[in-house]
């Protein structure tokens, strides 16, 4: 990876990448290293050359799908790279599995990677990276504008509590019933640069920031800066990386839908002249908290002092401003983190582990 992006990069409107991040697992469904073979030892599928790659754990995958040049491609681009994974783990003696946190997943018992990246993070951050089992869905969308990229994941933050609270899908973690609903938020917040940014002036105040970042090794590459959300200087993208994983690609597909039409009427906003709002990071981090502690059932902070609303009001909203429908079906259906604690209670931990299995 290039230690820094640049301005240049940002050259395209409204192209789509989706990143995913899986756990490789065993005949039981239990989290086991599998990368190596994945990766390195096996060739993969060609749809998947350049776009396979692991994380800090041996048992995290994770996927790229080609660039999307049409929205309406999407569904089909997902699903491809998806089959393809699923089909390659397979012959190798794998299945592969979706959540923000697998809940069999006991990091002191699951094996690091040896990429010097990944060792020279783990020297650097120690405990709180020695235990990131977490995997997440990661949206990018093209933005033609440096500056305006800029603004739009600047205005994109109030947004991201929405997204992860129906997007929740790890309630358990190292085992245990953490009583979150997303308890993979509240984990990868313990490393550095996470979580909400604050807002920059413009995309030369961003650059200066990572450069300043680089120049004095506290990160070793513009990657490391793990926000929530972040103009992506390598892709020329607004990248969105609140919401946890999932096996059901109608959910995946139902946030980048939701944050392709954020980001057109973000550009739009942005061209027709709008000021910027002014936000303190602490009123983002209390709807980030409300989305990770209550999932679908959160009420979150309006911009009117004092003022709340239930997440369903807002999708409602969300839903008629911007013309789509793919947030309102899920707050209709049974969240992850839900449906993961019924299994589980009914059905038993082997019967969780299956329903996080992608089925291609």
């Amino acid at each position: 990876m290039d230690e820094t992006g640049s301005p240049e990069n940002f050259t395209r409107m409204s192209t789509l990448g989706i990143e995913e991040e899986f756990y490789v697992v065993d005949d039981y469904g239990r989290p086991t290293s599998g990368t190596d073979e994945l990766v390195y030892e096996a060739a993969p599928p060609e749809l998947l050359e350049g776009r396979l790659d692991h994380e800090l754990f041996k048992c995290v995958i994770e996927t790229q799908t080609p660039l999307i040049e049409d929205p309406s491609d999407a569904r089909e681009q997902l699903l491809a790279v998806r089959e393809a994974l699923a089909d390659h783990a397979d012959r190798n003696g794998f299945g592969i599995a979706a959540a923000g946190l697998h809940p069999l997943a006991k990091w002191r018992e699951l094996e690091h990677a040896a990429k010097p990246r990944y060792r020279a993070q783990l020297d650097r951050i120690q405990y709180p990276q020695h235990r990131n089992t977490t995997a997440g869905l990661h949206v990018h969308v093209g933005v033609d504008d440096p500056d305006k990229a800029v603004w739009v994941a600047n205005e994109l933050r109030w947004y991201v509590p929405v997204m992860l609270a129906l997007s929740a899908n790890s309630p358990y973690w190292n085992g245990f019933d953490t009583g979150l609903q997303s308890a993979r938020a509240k984990i990868f917040e313990a490393l550095p640069n996470t979580g909400m940014p604050t807002a920059f002036e413009d995309y030369e105040a961003f650059e200066r920031y990572e450069r300043w970042m680089l120049d004095s090794d506290s990160i070793d590459d513009r990657g490391e800066l793990w926000f929530d959300v972040r103009p992506h200087s390598g892709h020329g993208t607004v990248e969105v990386r609140a919401p946890d994983g999932q096996a059901d690609p109608d959910t995946v597909l139902a946030f980048v839908e939701y944050v392709h039409a954020l980001v057109e009427d973000l550009t739009d906003r942005y061209e027709d002249g709008e000021p910027s709002t002014r936000l303190r990071r602490e009123l983002l981090d209390e709807n980030k908290w409300r989305a990770i502690r209550h999932g679908q059932s959160a009420s979150l902070l309006t911009r009117n002092p004092g003022e709340t609303l239930p997440l369903e009001d807002i999708v409602a909203r969300e839903c008629d401003r911007l013309d789509v429908d793919g947030l309102w079906e899920l707050l209709d259906g049974e969240s992850g983190a839900t449906r993961q604690r019924r299994i589980r209670r009914e059905e038993g931990v082997a019967a969780l582990c299956e329903s996080l299995l992608l089925d291609y």
